[in-house]
């Protein structure tokens, strides 16, 4: 019986509003609608999830460790009715919970009529989740740049999609099958690969990030997945500027990295040769010439971000050109010295490395 069943049988059982969710409250499956509505319950099922603020308003309850129905009054602020939350459980894991409008009426003995078609709703979500790990288990093979091993994976997904890589963190750990449907992933040291509909895929690199890593990178989207590959590589280089440059950082996407698309494209040893260009730059003289090459040499503009009179500007733009022998009225010159001081960024030694 698919989830839709379940749901509706459920709500036919108790004659009550009935839907359920995924453990990350991502909506599953509702039942037609009859009598009283609260606001969470219709802005779920248009925009399929919850608000933060409801999900952190009902995980207050301890829904994620409950064994049983949970009971949690209405909330008029935050426009919640009062609902019973059933957590789905399947030895002794929770895979997701159904959540029923309660008026009163439903008492213990009313929820045990409906007890056995919940455990079928759990083990239906406990074999989803088997079989995304098992499906992740194959992402790398997917993601790689050989086309046999992409042929061999049998992962079959629909497009469009987008790669993220995530930066695993020492000691951290999550349970990557609570990710909604349509995202596989594949844990691993020291990058986790997660493959999502393009649409999810910054906020599924937020959500992965936050619970298992450091840092992420989110590659271009692909029409057809099996191009997935293309955006995993981009998404790898979009982690490397996400770990060195902290306006990118902790989250970068490869659309929105400017050149830095094309710097981290390059090997260390050829990254070390453009960095070279403004390596004689102390560091002040090194933030004020990016500061003003970044605001398209307005001088006025950059005095004002850095707190300084125009005229302390000037000299140290004219100092900056004497110590690196550039010019910085010439295009070309500025350009070398640009991508000197963003190749520099890459180079640099992640921030919780320095810290140590």
């Amino acid at each position: 019986m698919e989830l839709q069943d379940i749901v509706d049988e459920i709500a036919r059982v108790l004659d009550a509003p009935a839907t359920l969710e995924d453990r990350g409250l991502q909506l599953l499956a509702y039942a037609a609608q009859r009598g009283d509505i609260d606001a969470v319950r219709r802005e779920s099922i248009l925009r399929r999830r919850a608000s933060d603020e409801v999900r952190a308003y009902f995980e207050g309850y301890g829904i994620a460790a409950a064994a049983g129905p949970v009971r949690i009054p209405a909330d008029r602020r935050l426009g919640v009715l009062a609902r019973v939350c059933v957590p789905l459980r399947h030895r002794e894991i929770t895979y997701g919970y159904l959540w029923l409008l309660d008026s009163g009426a439903l008492g213990d003995r009313r929820l045990a009529e409906a007890a056995p078609l919940v455990e079928r709703a759990a083990a239906a979500l406990a074999r989803e989740a088997r079989a995304r790990r098992d499906l992740g288990g194959r992402l790398r093979e997917l993601l790689s740049a050989d086309p046999e091993a992409r042929a061999a994976a049998g992962v079959e997904v629909d497009g469009p999609v987008a790669a993220i890589a995530v930066q695993s963190a020492a000691g951290r750990s999550a349970p990557l099958w609570t990710l909604p449907r349509g995202v596989l992933a594949d844990a691993g040291d020291p990058v986790t690969a997660v493959l999502a509909p393009a649409g999810q895929a910054r906020a599924m690199a937020e959500r992965v990030r936050a619970m298992y890593g450091t840092a992420a990178g989110v590659g271009g989207p692909r029409d057809d997945p099996g191009e997935a590959w293309l955006s995993w590589r981009e998404a790898r280089l979009a982690l490397r500027v996400a770990q060195r440059v902290p306006r990118h950082a902790p989250v970068a996407a490869w659309a929105d990295l400017g050149v830095h698309r094309l710097l981290a494209r390059l090997p260390a040893a050829e990254l070390a040769g453009v960095a070279a260009e403004a390596a004689a730059l102390p560091d002040e003289l090194a933030r004020t010439v990016a500061a003003y090459l970044d605001h398209g040499g307005r001088a006025g503009e950059t005095a004002d971000l850095l707190g300084v009179h125009r005229q302390t500007l000037y000299y140290r733009l004219a100092k900056a050109g004497r110590v690196t022998g550039l010019d910085l009225a010439d295009g070309e010159d500025r350009l070398v010295l640009h991508l000197g001081l963003k190749a520099a960024e890459l180079l640099a030694a992640p921030p919780a490395r320095r810290a140590r």
